[in-house]
């Protein structure tokens, strides 16, 4: 698709609990049931919500675009001209930063998303970034990511290294560590094993949804501390991508799930359940049940294991909660919830907004964000709030 450089006539619908005003830095009391947005250009579809309760913002990441609107959905900014995944978010609220999984990659993702926006398909440079927006300077349409103003990124060379490396599977040498296709889910919380205390990022290792190979049926988490990457944070080139940051995690941590398709799409802590929600596309190895939600338990810290694998090694193992639905392992649990992947945000005390995403008869992305409550039921996690 060719990005035009207006933003005119973003469809707002929205829906009030109580018909009580709503405005933009504001504390909200009466949370809007829906908020709709619909991004009036041709775009893959959305990949990632955040809600800001305290100061009256949502934002939604459509893929090449960061729109930015107030709590009716009515347009305030947006981030334009990036040509890469721009995938899931996450919302500082103390500091108003916004976190973001950003991928480069010359791979049928990659290549697709140039061909929807008619550039240039030459072979590019596998690149993988952490993007923090400065959400204060998203004040008017069509800010130039490329700006130095508005957004800045680290470079996560690890990423790198596991996307391009090969490993031997059932004899054979086979392409990608762990089956890793990038990033993808992006959320904050405490550190795993406490409910309280500063926070740090975790960052999911996409996986590949490969049936041939036993190496990618873990989800894989790197954490940083956000206040130690800020010295790595460059503006971001990209026609010259910048190498910047740090060499490694902090910290590795693996979950068993079963393989999934391109890992957690979506990522989000709780605070009241302590549960890190983990919204996936659906794995096809058939000695899984391929659940589409995961709940990491935040309460229980990790433990040191010996991976199930073709290569076995040990490493740092977080536990699933065991609620929901018992899977064909007695060790996996989930939800046959088929929403959530395409953006969900914690704002605590139990609510949640989760996103239905579509598109318009004039092929125009849309997301109608609405609210949730969490119930916890094996057959219906969450109920609208209606």
């Amino acid at each position: 698709m060719i990005f035009k450089r207006i933003e005119l006539g973003i469809v707002v619908f929205i829906l009030f609990a109580a018909q009580i005003p709503l405005r933009a830095g504001s504390i909200v009391t009466d949370l809007p049931k829906r908020i709709y947005v619909e991004n009036n250009e041709k775009s893959s579809h959305v990949q990632g919500v955040a809600v800001d309760t305290k100061r009256g913002y949502a934002y939604f990441s459509f893929t090449t675009k960061l729109i930015k609107t107030d709590l009716y959905g009515h347009l305030i900014g947006s981030v334009t001209g990036l040509t890469c995944h721009l995938g899931c978010i996450d919302l500082d609220t103390e500091t108003g930063k916004l976190y973001a999984s950003i991928e480069y990659k010359d791979d049928e993702i990659g290549r697709g998303i140039l061909q929807q926006m008619g550039r240039k398909l030459g072979k590019r440079e596998n690149t993988f970034y952490i993007g923090i927006f400065n959400t204060d300077k998203i004040t008017s349409p069509n800010i130039s990511a490329e700006s130095g103003d508005v957004m800045k990124t680290v470079s996560l060379p690890e990423v790198v290294k596991m996307y391009e490396d090969s490993v031997f599977c059932n004899g054979h040498l086979t392409a990608h560590h762990y089956g890793c296709s990038g990033i993808d889910g992006i959320a904050l919380g405490p550190q795993f094993g406490k409910t309280n205390g500063k926070s740090f990022l975790n960052v999911d290792v996409a996986i590949y949804g490969d049936t041939t190979r036993h190496d990618n049926d873990y989800q894989l988490l790197l954490q940083f501390d956000p206040r130690k990457i800020e010295k790595w944070a460059l503006p971001l080139d990209q026609n010259r991508p910048h190498h910047s940051g740090p060499p490694h995690a902090a910290q590795r941590y693996f979950i068993y799930t079963g393989n999934t398709s391109y890992g957690i799409q979506n990522l989000k802590y709780d605070p009241s359940s302590h549960f890190w929600f983990a919204a996936v596309y659906p794995g096809h190895k058939t000695q899984f049940h391929n659940f589409q939600l995961f709940a990491i338990d935040g309460t229980k810290k990790p433990v040191k294991q010996i991976l199930r694998s073709d290569k076995p090694e040990k490493a740092h193992v977080l536990s699933l909660a065991e609620t929901g639905c018992q899977g064909y392992q007695q060790d996996i649990y989930g939800w046959d919830f088929n929403l959530g992947s395409t953006g969900i945000a914690a704002i605590g005390n139990g609510l949640f907004y989760i996103s239905h995403n579509g598109s318009t008869k004039q092929g125009h992305q849309f997301c109608d964000l609405r609210l949730y409550k969490w119930t916890g039921n094996a057959e219906k996690p969450f109920e609208e709030v209606k």
